[in-house]
């Protein structure tokens, strides 16, 4: 069912791309050049773009488009396209590049502080697609980043869907934001496909998608490689679909983290297959801060192959990035984590880490048809497991994952 609705969106994209070739006379095409926007990667077309969106936003036509037309590169400061408009469905059709400043001080920031570069703020019935570049030309803002200080946190995200319903991202080329590169938030029925996502493998905290208090989101057919988890899935986000996936390099597809501070948040019902990792620090990851509370729960990670992966399976309860961390007896519970038929190579000898707390165990780990080898070694991958209850069924390697073998649940 999830592929059919997956089949049906791309469709309904192609079509939509062919309809506007041969229908670009029609009023309500919302050309930014037509708004004053130059397009040579040099003027400053915020105005353009903000004056083209407030006209598609207050269109009564049945379904409105803004265009951005090939061959052309637009400078864009930080901008936010405010929704609540007139028509039920919006499509925006990014053909051409968007780039951001590639000087941080140019960004015009408020006080200095940029949450977004691109952002659509409660816009329903929303469709982006199209054959552009956006580029957030990051570079300027990682050299800055001190992680002793924890100060990667203050850059701007570089495309965000907020507070919105029933929307489709696919086809774009997302590359360098200074930040994480896509961001939903506080959004439901979300449809993401074919995507290209890229930065360094050193660019910090540039999380190719992240998801946020979001529910029923279905990523497929993406291809992601940053400094930073290619998803990251966090607080509030529950009936998760994500499919087809090539993720590297970067830390993998991760699960939080969750309590930092000790917040109460939650994730679940997250199905992550077909998904190829190369070269990543992690592969299916759950990370969560000692002191927090809440649950990660329902999560099924299966067929997956890992090529060169460093933690290929990895669940840490005491996830600590950059700071001095102290032991805390509560925690975020995890329970009825599935992985299933992963295969490929560890580039460590620990395939399997399953860190969990004492206080409040994992629970319900099941781990089946697993088959990870020690990449350019002759000997076996091993698994390190820490109050872990649950069960390997099927053929398993590494071949004894010990907690769940001495604990069985009540």
């Amino acid at each position: 069912m999830t592929f059919l609705l997956f089949l049906v969106s791309s469709i309904v994209s192609m079509l939509f791309i062919q309809s506007f070739s041969s229908h670009s006379h029609l009023t309500n095409i919302f050309n930014v050049v037509k708004y004053g926007a130059v397009g040579d990667g040099l003027t400053d077309d915020t105005q353009a773009f903000n004056d083209a969106w407030k006209a598609i936003c207050g269109s009564s036509d049945s379904e409105p488009t803004m265009v951005v037309p090939s061959e052309k590169t637009f400078l864009l400061r930080p901008l936010i396209f405010e929704g609540h408009c007139t028509s039920d469905n919006i499509n925006v059709m990014i053909d051409g590049n968007l780039i951001a400043p590639s000087n941080p001080s140019e960004w015009n920031c408020q006080e200095q502080i940029c949450k977004s570069w691109i952002e659509f703020n409660h816009v329903n019935s929303l469709n982006i697609t199209g054959f552009g570049v956006i580029d957030g030309q990051g570079s300027n803002w990682w050299g800055s980043c001190n992680h002793k200080s924890n100060d990667c946190g203050k850059k701007p995200t570089g495309f965000v869907i907020a507070h919105s319903n029933k929307v489709h991202l696919s086809n774009l080329n997302f590359k360098d934001s200074p930040q994480m590169q896509i961001a939903l938030e506080r959004s439901t029925w979300v449809y993401i496909s074919n995507l290209n996502i890229t930065a360094p493998g050193q660019s910090p905290n540039t999380d190719g998608i992240h998801i946020q208090e979001s529910q029923n989101v279905f990523v497929t057919r993406s291809t992601i490689g940053t400094g930073d988890d290619c998803i990251s899935i966090g607080d509030g986000s529950s009936y998760l679909d994500i499919t087809d996936i090539v993720c590297g390099p970067g830390h993998g597809i991760s699960i939080g983290s969750l309590g930092k501070n000790g917040a109460h948040e939650t994730v679940e019902h997250v199905h992550v297959r077909n998904v190829v990792f190369e070269g990543t620090s992690n592969g299916a990851r759950i990370k969560t801060w000692q002191g927090g509370s809440g649950y990660a729960r329902n999560i099924v990670f299966e067929r997956m192959t890992m090529h060169d992966v460093k933690h290929p399976i990895i669940i840490d309860q005491f996830y600590c990035d950059h700071q001095h961390c102290t032991n805390q007896p509560s925690a975020v519970k995890i329970s009825n984590i599935t992985y299933n038929k992963i295969t490929g190579t560890s580039s460590e000898k620990t395939a399997i880490d399953f860190a969990c707390s004492e206080t409040l165990p994992c629970r319900k780990i099941l781990v089946e048809n697993v088959n990870i080898q020690y990449a350019g070694h002759r000997s076996n991958t091993s698994a390190r497991c820490q109050n872990a209850i649950g069960a390997q069924e099927g053929y398993v390697i590494p071949s004894t994952i010990g907690c769940l073998e001495s604990n069985t649940d009540p």
